[in-house]
């Protein structure tokens, strides 16, 4: 599992009607990327989060800058 700043971890619920849970990765204290994750969850509380199985990575675009006058 690799990641960047400003992805975000997805988390699945691990029982049925459990909602999933997600958090913004804000630093990454492992090499080329790897867990663990300085993260920021969606209720504000920031931790640091080594990822199980059921956790996916949403890569997260930059965004492209607007050209001048736009």
């Amino acid at each position: 599992m690799q990641a960047q700043v400003g992805d975000h971890l997805v988390i699945g619920g691990r029982h049925v009607g459990d909602h999933q849970q997600m958090a913004e990765v804000l630093e990454i204290h492992g090499a080329a990327g790897e867990p663990p994750y300085l993260v920021r969850w969606e209720d504000g509380r920031v931790a640091t989060y080594f990822p199980g199985s059921d956790a996916v990575i949403e890569h997260v675009q930059p965004k492209a800058a607007s050209p001048p006058g736009t």
